[in-house]
């Protein structure tokens, strides 16, 4: 029989190195939960698990390779972070069906129909296939394949979106080290719409503090639930705070969202400004302080921005700027440049101081 009242879980994290994932381990880990994680063995970020995580090695796309790692164990909770579409959701409900006695799906908070008329965001507020972005769009798909499996075959699932969730090595600005990079040498950085909307950062170690208390609840079964911070800022404000830890001043240049997929319609980042960040993302997180009441996020991103930098000192070799980035960036705010002077040669009365 398997526990679902102890600290003693058994737990199985699919994923379990990645920039929510990995905090989400170790806080189990302290909990006093057996953890194990399956992946394929890289951990390319660098962030270091506790000794006592068991690792489990397999293609978590090929079921033979995730039946061969998994053999005939059984799991208190399993926690996706991998989990994406419809047809893979599937086939993690044939394969842990009767595997575990909780099965939580990680989610996204983009999901959420954009725009969004009223804030905060609930778990009520209205979700769609986002058509400017498909990881939302996978994610939503997933969702629906996953509560039909609940309601038809009472599937133990728990559905957990988080929204934009950072560590100390992955910085939450579109572009990541690279945007850092640039803002640290003085160079111009391109901000969606006039950087006034709001937007909620939340550091991984309190996202796990909502996830681990959600472990091994019967309550959480066939729920939803938001994990987010309050810590709300607008995007000005954000790379601001960014700049004053690096201790210069940000250049910043604003730049219409629907802007970025017309010049660079390859960057993931630009599906991201018309589709989910260009919109303004506060959400209510009553639900999971109701079901972990110990959930009280702490790190604010003025004191994680100073981490941050200190994490990317100790581990220059995992975040070191992309070129490619870099000539993305630039190209857009080439872009802002080029439009604003062909604007002020056809219409040069703008240009005029008033009187």
């Amino acid at each position: 029989m398997l526990r679902l009242d102890s600290a003693d879980l058994n737990v199985l994290y699919i994923g379990g190195t990645g920039t929510i994932s990995a905090s989400c381990v170790r806080l189990s880990v302290e909990t006093g939960m057996r953890v194990s994680v399956l992946n394929r063995g890289h951990n390319a970020a660098g962030r270091i698990l506790p000794d006592a995580v068991e690792t489990l090695v397999a293609d978590v796309n090929d079921d033979a390779s995730l039946a061969a790692a998994v053999g005939g164990r059984t799991f208190d909770a399993v926690v996706n972070f991998l989990s994406y579409d419809a047809a893979d959701a599937r086939r993690m409900v044939a394969f842990f069906d009767g595997r575990t006695r909780q099965y939580v799906h990680i989610s996204s908070g983009s999901i959420y129909a954009k725009p969004v008329w009223q804030i905060p965001i609930s778990e009520s507020t209205p979700t769609a296939p986002n058509p400017h972005l498909e990881y939302a769009r996978g994610k939503w798909r997933a969702e629906q394949a996953l509560y039909e499996a609940h309601t038809s075959d009472s599937f133990p699932l728990t559905v957990v979106r988080p929204s934009h969730t950072y560590d100390d090595g992955n910085p939450p600005l579109p572009g990541g080290w690279t945007a850092v990079d640039r803002i640290a040498r003085g160079d111009e950085i391109p901000v969606h719409g006039d950087g006034t909307s709001l937007w909620t950062l939340t550091h991984a170690e309190d996202f796990a503090q909502g996830l681990v208390g959600l472990l091994g609840n019967p309550r959480a079964l066939g729920e939803t639930f938001n994990i987010t911070s309050s810590d709300v800022y607008t995007w000005d404000q954000i790379y601001t705070i960014v700049a004053e830890a690096l201790g210069v001043e940000a250049r910043l240049v604003h730049v219409a969202s629907e802007m970025y997929p017309v010049v660079a319609p390859e960057w993931f980042w630009s599906g991201e400004m018309v589709g989910d960040i260009g919109h303004s993302a506060v959400f209510d997180n009553s639900k999971i302080r109701g079901f972990v009441p110990g959930f009280s996020p702490r790190l604010t991103f003025h004191r994680a921005a100073p981490r941050m930098l200190a994490w990317r000192q100790a581990h220059p070799q995992t975040t070191g700027s992309d070129k490619e980035t870099d000539a993305v960036l630039s190209r857009v705010v080439g872009a802002y440049h080029a439009a604003k002077s062909v604007f002020l040669a056809r219409s040069p009365e703008t240009a005029k101081p008033a009187s």
